[in-house]
């Protein structure tokens, strides 16, 4: 058979969750005793095992599930995996008492990560994101948006770019750039106001140019808060961007409140991401303009800062996504079904808003619901499979990971996670 007509069969899979309202029961869309068919890279059926086809033209491969659960392949909508080195340091002294803004006014911080990634070479970060990946991977994970930052200057921001390509031949799971030039000041830059609006010449008239003319992202996105870009350089990089073709995103309302979210929504951005400092009349602007909200709790837990409430944003109609924001200094998590446990418990998300909120609103955070983050012919076949019998235990057991495989693209790749781990006596 063609590998671009392979076929593959789940039965019994005890609750398919589609995440698709009209093709099951209650908001996740839940089919009981249910079947999925998958030729070459889509779906061609999902629904009841009595509904589902009983000939083929070839043979499919068939996995029985035994009783446990599907859902869409999580979407992971906000990582910074391209980058070498630690910050064992600011952790430490985050623990002391010492804030984020005075551990990166001292050097450390986002540049400390700037230096070690800078002087590491591209096979040490293409190494170092794909073990990420597959950590992510690992939890179910088939789609991840990943962006650059860890350069801030030309040549460095175009280098990491090139190495989310290259790592994304190499993953299973599909990696989504995002060009986030505009992450932090430089040293160099942080010496005078003449210094800031050079960095901001450079990344608007050099870099975004380039990244679009090679095709090197699909996003950008802007780091607006205290510490880093200020509103109207914000503005500017996100205009220009859009300018380009680049569809936007934007850090915004994390440390301090700036006006970052509100921006995000005039510009039409597809997502504004942190909000933790977001107002009501912000979540207003953001649901209106159908920007997605993408809560980082990683973030907040580790920075001990508070977590947004869910309430405000469901009663504002904001749709709610979650992401780990994968990065060494502030969300070190591959776990990202933890990640909306943590929202869950924190910011108050239902069970069913947690799922879909790294799934189908995950995948709405990088304009791809049309294809992936819900079950349904048609769509990718992108799929995490559980060894689980309720939904609800896949945001229950605290650190644990059921997954035991995953279907990318219509290929099945097994994870051994779930398996329950046995100590055997030492001779």
């Amino acid at each position: 058979m063609p590998a671009s007509k392979r076929s593959l069969f789940l039965t019994g899979i005890g609750t398919l969750v589609t995440c698709d309202p009209e093709r099951g029961s209650g908001p996740l869309g839940e089919v009981h005793d249910a079947a999925v068919l998958c030729e070459g890279d889509r779906v061609v059926f999902a629904g009841p095992q009595s509904e589902a086809p009983r000939t083929f033209s070839e043979e499919p491969l068939t996995l029985d599930l035994d009783g446990h659960i599907v859902t869409p392949g999580l979407i992971d909508c906000h990582t910074h995996i391209v980058y070498a080195g630690d910050r064992l340091d600011d952790y430490e002294a985050r623990l002391r008492g010492e804030s984020y803004t005075t551990i990166s006014g001292a050097g450390g911080g986002i540049l400390s990560t700037v230096r070690a990634t800078r002087a590491a070479s591209d096979e040490v970060l293409v190494n170092l994101a794909e073990r990420r990946a597959e950590r992510l991977a690992a939890h179910g994970v088939t789609t991840i948006e990943v962006k650059s930052g860890y350069g801030l200057d030309v040549d460095q921001e175009l280098r990491l770019l090139e190495v989310i390509k290259r790592t994304d031949r190499r993953t299973i799971a599909d990696l989504v750039p995002t060009f986030l030039g505009a992450h932090s000041l430089p040293v160099e830059a942080r010496r005078s106001e003449a210094g800031r609006r050079a960095y901001i010449d450079s990344v608007v008239h050099e870099m975004l140019p380039q990244v679009v003319e090679r095709k090197l992202a699909r996003f950008c996105d802007v780091f607006i808060d205290d510490g880093a870009f200020r509103l109207d350089e914000g503005r500017r990089v996100l205009e220009a961007a859009k300018d380009l073709g680049l569809s936007l995103k934007v850090h915004a309302e994390q440390i301090t409140h700036t006006g970052a979210s509100a921006l995000a929504a005039e510009l039409g951005a597809v997502s504004a991401e942190h909000l933790e400092k977001a107002t009501d009349h912000d979540l207003r602007a953001l649901a209106t303009a159908g920007t997605v909200a993408v809560l980082l709790p990683g973030a907040a837990l580790f920075l001990r800062d508070w977590h947004p409430r869910a309430e405000r944003f469901r009663d504002a109609g904001v749709v709610m996504a979650v992401a780990t924001d994968f990065n060494p200094g502030t969300s070190p998590t591959a776990h990202l079904p933890l990640m909306a446990q943590i929202a869950v418990l924190h910011s108050g998300l239902t069970l069913e808003e947690g799922l879909l909120a790294i799934t189908r609103h995950a995948a709405q955070a990088l304009g791809l619901q049309a294809e992936r983050g819900s079950i349904r012919a048609g769509m990718k076949a992108d799929l995490a499979l559980f060894r689980c019998k309720d939904p609800r235990e896949l945001l229950y057991e605290i650190g644990a990971n059921p997954c035991a495989g995953i279907v990318k693209s219509g290929r099945y790749h097994r994870v051994e996670a779930a398996r329950t781990a046995r100590i055997r006596p030492g001779s």
